[in-house]
């Protein structure tokens, strides 16, 4: 029954957005007070699930989500995203471009979160494809498709690391047959998809286009880079040399602020706004209107991620993932197929990768001793089942659509498909791996 109140409330929730043309966050309230009335929730608990959800939703990202923005704008607006557009072309032709972004953003997604990864690249595609006439989603696609695999598979990002602390597995072997795994699911999903979406001509979102400009009003290919780049770097490092110092130490806790997702990027910002903004000859305040200008573009989203939050925590605290899970912990599958059908059902009824990867990692803990299941291919299988069909309970189905600018359905044929793909074939690969490893 709580499976059928989930599925019955997303059709409605789709019924609402796309036919009665409801405003997303309303469409979102409207469903999950229904749907918390609906699983026998208490209404005080409902309020309370809704309150958290917002708050936890937008808690973990609006910071991200921001900075990335004011990011973004700075390297749009600057010349930067057009210096570093032409400097790939130059570099590599526009026929192999999508490669080039696939790969971009495999190296990206390593040690950055999905939604700085996407801020920072995003505005890339865009610009390269309103400058060089090439549709945004073909050349997109692959770029997050990487995105997605390295989000979904590969710790250090949450719900993967903690399925490696839960099963007390060595991080370093996840991360190896992980990279193995990734490869072909990224080719499947971002090259190989991909490249059948060149009828999708949607223009992409402008507020991320600059007018062209002349070389010595654009700052130099170094600048661009590194302002870009900083994020990533600061992360990395971090990251690297944080082992060598012990824990509580000055520099431990200093290598661990910076390396923080929001710090990092802050800084990225102060940064680009001297760099890209000042250096440039703009005056503070200019640059404080790109700043503001950059907010007012993405502060629908904030709205619509709180909505989903609230679904997913009435879903979550209305017993959906529990019940899911109860119902196929007597599966005579695979403990591999079943760890990912798993993650996969409570991924398309709750909409969080991170809340289903924890909650199936729970379940399917006890499989491991008694099935004796390889255990660093069981955090990849629940990570490739995390990721099955985005839709409109995850963040990122909104995101791909506010900045790809396209309609519900061809963000579902698009989106959505891919990552159903990121999710089979890293089914498939870890069932190769488990093959010739077992």
């Amino acid at each position: 029954m709580p499976l059928l109140i989930t599925v019955i409330g997303l059709i409605v929730l789709i019924l609402l957005i796309s036919y009665v043309k409801l405003h997303t966050f309303l469409s979102f309230l409207v469903v999950t007070l229904g749907v918390g009335l609906a699983l026998q929730m208490p209404p005080e608990k409902i309020l309370t699930a809704v309150q958290q959800g917002i708050g936890g939703t937008l808690g973990s990202i609006v910071s991200i989500i921001a900075l990335g923005a004011m990011l973004g704008k700075l390297v749009a607006q600057s010349g930067a995203a057009q210096r570093i557009s032409t400097k790939m072309m130059d570099i590599i032709g526009t026929g192999y471009v999508r490669w080039a972004f696939m790969i971009t953003g495999f190296i990206v997604g390593l040690p950055l979160f999905y939604s700085v990864g996407f801020m920072l690249l995003a505005p890339l595609v865009i610009t390269v494809s309103y400058r060089y006439k090439l549709p945004a989603v073909y050349i997109g696609i692959p770029m997050l498709a990487s995105l997605s695999v390295t989000q979904g598979y590969l710790p250090p990002h949450p719900a993967p690391l903690a399925i490696v602390k839960q099963f007390n597995v060595d991080m370093g072997l996840t991360l190896f047959y992980g990279i193995i795994v990734a490869i072909p699911a990224i080719l499947v999903s971002g090259a190989l998809f991909g490249s059948t979406l060149k009828k999708y001509l949607t223009l992409p979102n402008k507020a991320f286009i600059a007018p062209d400009l002349k070389d010595d009003e654009m700052p130099s290919t170094f600048m661009s880079f590194i302002s870009v780049l900083l994020p990533i770097l600061l992360i990395s490092i971090s990251t690297i040399i944080l082992p060598y110092f012990l824990k509580g130490s000055f520099m431990h806790q200093l290598l661990t602020f910076v390396g923080d997702p929001i710090v990092s990027m802050f800084i990225s910002v102060l940064f680009a706004s001297y760099a890209l903004g000042i250096k440039q000859n703009k005056s503070m305040v200019e640059v404080t209107n790109l700043l503001g200008d950059s907010i007012k573009e993405v502060a629908m989203l904030f709205l619509i991620f709180g909505g989903a939050g609230a679904l997913k925590q009435v879903l979550t605290d209305g017993g959906v993932n529990q019940s899911i899970a109860s119902m196929m912990q007597e599966s005579s599958l695979h403990p591999l197929i079943l760890a990912w059908g798993m993650a996969a059902i409570i991924r398309v009824a709750v909409g969080s990768s991170t809340v289903s990867g924890i909650t199936t990692a729970g379940f399917v803990a006890p499989l491991l001793a008694s099935t004796h299941t390889e255990p660093h291919l069981m955090v990849l299988s629940i990570g490739a089942g995390s990721m099955m069909f985005s839709h409109v309970n995850d963040s990122g189905f909104w995101l791909f659509r506010e900045y790809f600018q396209l309609s519900m359905t061809e963000t579902l044929k698009t989106w959505s498909i891919m990552e159903t793909l990121v999710s089979i074939s890293g089914l498939g690969g870890v069932m190769a791996l488990n093959a010739f490893i077992g």
